[in-house]
């Protein structure tokens, strides 16, 4: 495949695909966990407003976030800075608005994840770690945490591959990704199926690799957890 010197700028969005996956998955977990806390064990508000937010991401567009993300937080930010006596314009790099968009919508899908792995987790266990003099901090980092990851490691995996395939909408606001560059190609080669066939290898690529990686985690896990039970 003759991709006409064009290499060297699909492997560099490549890269940047990866790590905007990556850095929002990441932020989509913390996201995750925080909204399964809130509707699970929070006070009413915070249950209350786990649920606007699961609730508000189904009925919105993951496109039209990533375009309200970039347009509607830089104004905000500004607004802020400008309270606080700060007069310099803030802007705010497409990379950044691509996770905060990305975490914001498929956190709250990592949110019904954690929330259904969290009841599967009998409550005896809590309370065995009570009887023995455990905070409720280590309860959760030492005897919740690890069930609630096993349970939800199939699902997470699952969200992650969307994700990785949704970074290509993070294009529109000009982040250099894959599909950014893959589009730039196009226009000076005017050879368009050439050059989506070779981003499309790319991402099955990286969607094949994830898909092995996410394997591991699930014997790793599952090997763990047998272990811990022999």
């Amino acid at each position: 495949m003759d991709l006409q010197g064009f290499g060297a700028q699909l492997a560099s969005g490549t890269w940047i695909t990866v790590q905007l996956a990556i850095v929002s998955m990441v932020c989509a977990v913390v996201l995750g966990l925080l909204g399964a806390g809130a509707k699970t064990a929070g006070p009413a508000p915070l249950r209350w407003l786990g649920t606007l937010y699961t609730g508000t991401v189904r009925g919105l567009p993951e496109l039209l976030v990533i375009l309200l993300v970039y347009f509607g937080a830089a104004n905000i930010i500004n607004q802020v800075a400008n309270a606080f006596g700060y007069s310099d314009y803030i802007a705010l790099s497409p990379f950044m608005a691509g996770v905060i968009a990305l975490a914001f919508n498929y956190g709250a899908y990592m949110t019904e994840v954690f929330r259904g792995a969290l009841a599967t987790i009998p409550s005896g266990h809590r309370e065995a770690g009570l009887a023995l003099g455990m905070g409720r901090a280590r309860i959760f980092r030492r005897i919740v945490l690890p069930q609630v990851w096993r349970v939800a490691l199939p699902a997470s995996g699952n969200i992650f591959l969307s994700l990785l395939k949704d970074t290509a909408l993070v294009s529109v606001i000009g982040l250099q990704d894959l599909m950014r560059e893959t589009s730039i190609a196009v226009g000076y080669s005017k050879a368009p199926f050439t050059f989506y066939v070779a981003a499309a290898f790319i991402y099955l690529g990286l969607t094949a690799v994830a898909s092995l990686g996410i394997h591991w985690l699930e014997r790793r896990t599952t090997h763990g957890m047998r272990t811990l039970t022999e």
